[in-house]
C-alpha cells in the first residue's frame, strides 16, 4: 500500500514539475518534515506554559503594594506587547546572546550554554507572556470585591486569597481571551525560522531549496500542519472552557 502510494507520488513529480510531494516517497525529506513538526510541538508546548506561568504571576504582581515591582511589570508589558515579536527574537539571539557564558566540549568549539531553540522559548514566551498578564489581570478586576473580603475575612493572606479564591474564578473569565492568544503564540513560533531553529517552516525551505518543485506541495503541507495544531489546541481550550463553566462568571 505505502509502495503504491509513493510510486503514485513519483510519477506525479514525473508529469506536473510543480507538485513534487518528495517528503512522501523520500525518507529522507519525511524525517525533515518530521523532525521540524516535533520541534514546533515542542516549541508551541514550552512557550504554552512558561507564557501562562508568566501571566499568572504578572496579574498578581500588578496587584502588589511594592509600587516599583507594579512600575517594573506595567514596563514589560508595554515593551513587549508594543514592539514586533520577530524584533524580539532578533534581540534575544544576537545581544543577549552575546553575554551569555558558553562552554567547550572538546576543548575546541565554543557552544553557548543557551542555545537558538532556548531564546526562541525564552523570547517568544516574554512576549505572550505580557499579554497574557492583562488578560489575567482583566478577569482578576472581574471577580467580585465582596469575594475577596469573605477570603480575607477567614484569615487567608493575599497570597492564599490569590492562589485559592481569586485566581480560579479569574481563570473562568480568562479562558476566550487566554485561548485566542495562546493560539496566536502557535502561530509565532514558525519565527523562529530567523534564528535558526530547526522548526517546521525551517525544515520546510530548506526541502525547497534543495527541491524547488516541491515549493507548492511543502507550503500545503505547512498550511495543513498549522491548521491542525491551532484546531487541536482550539478544541482542547473549548473543551476546558465548558468544564470549568459556573454560572455567573461568564467563562
Amino acid at each position: 500500500m505505502i509502495d503504491t502510494i509513493q510510486d503514485f507520488f513519483r510519477d506525479l513529480a514525473a508529469s506536473a514539475p510543480h507538485w513534487n510531494f518528495v517528503w512522501i516517497y523520500d525518507d529522507h525529506q519525511m524525517n525533515r518534515v518530521l523532525t521540524g513538526l516535533w520541534m514546533t510541538i515542542k516549541l508551541s508546548v514550552f512557550c504554552l506554559i512558561f507564557s501562562v506561568i508568566i501571566g499568572i504571576v504578572g496579574a498578581w504582581a500588578q496587584g502588589a503594594k511594592s509600587s516599583l515591582l507594579r512600575a517594573a511589570v506595567a514596563g514589560y508589558v508595554q515593551f513587549f506587547r508594543n514592539t514586533p515579536p520577530l524584533l524580539q527574537l532578533l534581540f534575544f539571539y544576537f545581544a543577549l546572546g552575546q553575554f551569555t557564558p558558553s562552554y567547550s566540549p572538546d576543548g575546541w568549539l565554543e557552544v553557548p550554554l543557551i542555545s537558538s531553540v532556548g531564546w526562541a522559548i525564552i523570547s517568544l514566551s516574554f512576549f505572550a507572556g505580557a499579554f497574557n498578564i492583562e488578560i489575567f489581570r482583566a478577569g482578576i478586576e472581574a471577580v467580585p470585591h465582596s469575594t475577596r473580603e469573605a477570603a480575607e475575612s477567614l484569615g487567608m493572606t493575599r497570597l492564599q486569597t490569590y492562589t485559592n479564591v481569586v485566581l480560579p474564578l479569574a481563570l473562568r473569565i480568562s479562558l476566550p481571551s487566554l485561548s485566542a492568544n495562546l493560539i496566536n503564540l502557535v502561530k509565532t513560533t514558525n519565527q523562529a525560522y530567523a534564528i535558526a531553529v530547526p522548526e517546521l517552516l525551517y525544515q520546510s525551505v530548506a526541502i525547497w531549496n534543495d527541491y524547488p518543485s516541491a515549493q507548492n506541495p511543502t507550503m500545503l503541507l505547512l498550511l495543513v500542519a498549522y491548521l491542525g495544531l491551532v484546531g487541536i489546541l482550539s478544541l482542547g481550550m473549548g473543551s476546558w472552557e465548558k468544564k470549568l463553566r459556573i454560572p455567573g462568571y461568564g467563562a
